[in-house]
């Protein structure tokens, strides 16, 4: 495949192991990226879910409904070549993320940042031997340096791949700790994406929701399990 075709001219995708791990096979022809580069991935379980988005594919070809295969072809076409960049991106999250900010008040949302996030900034403490600062309000204050250094240092460990799904659960998520935390396992990812709407969730219930910004919150978080989902193939 070289860019995105509009009719399905395949009758089987099949995963096919290969060198440097595993490609998905249309008739027998291996996929490509759209930059033509082979589209190989780590492991069958990611393999698998790129074969399953060209199964379910029927007459005319959806790329929306293929972020697997997105996702791959992003890791391979663009993160490969952009890897510092794409990490300094996402670990600037960090030293004003999410989960540190916190209402004055009222006394109900302060209680549902609390219930959410306080988990979060245990976890965060426990992991990494330091405590993220919370701060009242939004006027920004940074964190330690020690441990910027420290989140920094994992995202650096990730793979193309892998690097590619974590960009998606901060990105959408609006919080480093957030996206770590999806990739430890701390909590199901549904779970996780709740924490970071906690805010959002608050206002809506005060003032009513709006048709576009639901159509934007549902986009974002199938953008967040995708990712979600996709990271975790990575590892099996």
């Amino acid at each position: 495949m070289s860019g995105w075709v509009k009719k399905r001219f395949w009758k089987d995708a099949e995963v096919t192991p290969c060198e440097g791990g595993f490609t998905v096979t249309l008739d027998g022809r291996a996929l490509k990226t759209p930059a033509k580069s082979a589209l190989i991935v780590p492991t069958a379980a990611l393999a698998e879910l790129i074969a399953e988005e060209w199964r379910a594919q029927r007459e005319v070809i959806d790329p929306e409904s293929m972020p697997a295969t997105r996702a791959a072809n992003s890791a391979i076409d663009k993160v490969r070549g952009q890897k510092s960049e794409v990490t300094g991106i996402i670990t600037a999250y960090g030293d004003s993320d999410l989960v540190c900010y916190r209402a004055e008040s009222p006394e109900a949302l302060v209680a549902r940042e609390a219930a959410a996030w306080d988990p979060l900034i245990d976890w965060c403490a426990h992991r990494y031997t330091m405590r993220p600062l919370v701060r009242i309000g939004v006027i920004h204050a940074p964190q330690p340096q020690a441990l910027l250094s420290s989140l920094q240092a994992d995202v650096e460990r990730l793979t193309n791949f892998e690097l590619t799904a974590f960009h998606d659960l901060v990105a959408m998520s609006g919080s480093l700790i957030i996206g770590l935390a999806t990739l430890d396992r701390f909590a199901p990812p549904e779970a996780l994406w709740d924490a970071s709407r906690v805010d959002e969730e608050y206002q809506i219930e005060q003032w009513g929701s709006d048709e576009e910004a639901e159509k934007l919150t549902l986009a974002r978080k199938a953008s967040f399990l995708q990712a979600a989902r996709f990271y975790f193939a990575l590892q099996d």
